[in-house]
């Protein structure tokens, strides 16, 4: 069974933790999109790399996936919690218990706006916690609450990224994935 994954990018986003994410699913054989929220495929991370999307968010809409993911970064964060059509999407995903995720400043900003994490127990960049209303914080690295992951930040990047892979496809490809990656 092949798993589809939608990983939504906005500019400012997050480098290590948008390619990193991208890079560990499509290693686990899962069918990853990547899509720009933006008016534009081409954009900037929040360190100066340049990424292009695979399509336009607008234009997947209809489609389902097994797995939405939200990368952090500040401005990135801000860009997709400002983003009505995925606000709506991400809704749609947790209501039909399908797979929805977020890393560092994405939990607190978008993830919490979205209105998706009340009552869960959820983590996000600690600094962004102050943020956070309705919800239990916990101060790990990655934390599952059913159909939620979180994430700190990008140095739990490749653990958020793996847990994803679990959540997916199970243990036994997380640990194949994993021993590639010698980790």
């Amino acid at each position: 069974m092949t798993f589809r994954a939608l990983i939504t990018l906005a500019e400012g986003i997050d480098d290590l933790q948008a390619v990193t994410l991208v890079d560990v699913l499509r290693r686990a054989k899962v069918e990853v999109v990547v899509a720009s929220i933006e008016g534009r495929r081409m954009l900037t991370c929040a360190r100066g790399t340049r990424l292009t999307t695979d399509a336009m968010l607008v234009d997947l809409l209809a489609q389902p996936f097994d797995l939405i993911v939200l990368p952090g970064g500040a401005v990135g964060a801000q860009h997709l919690a400002a983003h009505q059509p995925l606000q709506q999407l991400i809704k749609d995903q947790a209501a039909a218990g399908r797979l929805f995720a977020g890393i560092a400043e994405a939990p607190a900003l978008a993830l919490q706006s979205y209105g998706v994490l009340r009552q869960r127990r959820m983590t996000c960049l600690p600094s962004a916690s102050h943020q956070l209303s309705g919800c239990n914080f916990v101060d790990q690295p990655v934390v599952v609450d059913g159909n939620c992951i979180t994430a700190q930040g990008s140095g739990a990047a490749l653990a958020f990224a793996l847990t994803l892979v679990e959540q997916l496809c199970g243990q036994a490809t997380r640990t194949a994935v994993a021993a590639e990656l010698v980790v």
